[in-house]
């Protein structure tokens, strides 16, 4: 692995999970104690069976709050926790199963969570998938200009 570039060294990276997502979650959990990123668990805290939408939810009002510059999701297919997410405004769920989708998110969408689908990725694929996310910088320029285009409500516009 990479790691994180300078930039984005030292911010609090928030995490959550359905159940079908845990193990793949715990995987970067670790990861990220190694290599020394903070974090916080947000949910779920096992592999037993739980409704996602919770924990989807929970990081998404999180980072709408700006607790949180960003965070990274799991669950079965990713869709499922990505959906939700998306649900709240000013947040730019991406569904990753690549490092290239990852960076192109942050990048061209500046989305603000990463939703991983761990049944389709091997450990090693994620942690790269999420330092490919958090590395990339949104690029702005026309990228700007068509994001902020995306929320419904304008006062909570980017």
């Amino acid at each position: 692995m990479s790691g994180l570039n300078k930039n984005f060294r030292g911010k609090v990276v928030a995490v959550a999970s359905g159940h079908a997502g845990y193990n793949k979650k715990m995987a970067v959990l670790n990861y990220f104690e190694e290599a020394g990123i903070p974090y916080k668990d947000l949910g779920c805290y096992s592999n037993k069976s739980c409704d996602y939408p919770d924990f989807a939810h929970k990081i998404a009002e999180a980072i709408g709050k700006k607790e949180f510059e960003c965070g990274i999701t799991f669950c079965g297919s990713g869709q499922g926790i990505n959906i939700t997410a998306n649900k709240h405004q000013n947040i730019r769920s991406a569904l990753c199963w690549n490092t290239e989708i990852s960076k192109l998110a942050r990048e061209h969408n500046d989305s603000n969570i990463c939703a991983i689908p761990s049944r389709f990725v091997s450990e090693e694929e994620t942690i790269a998938i999420v330092e490919s996310f958090l590395n990339a910088e949104f690029e702005r320029g026309r990228h700007a200009r068509r994001v902020k285009k995306i929320p419904l409500c304008k006062k909570d516009s980017v």
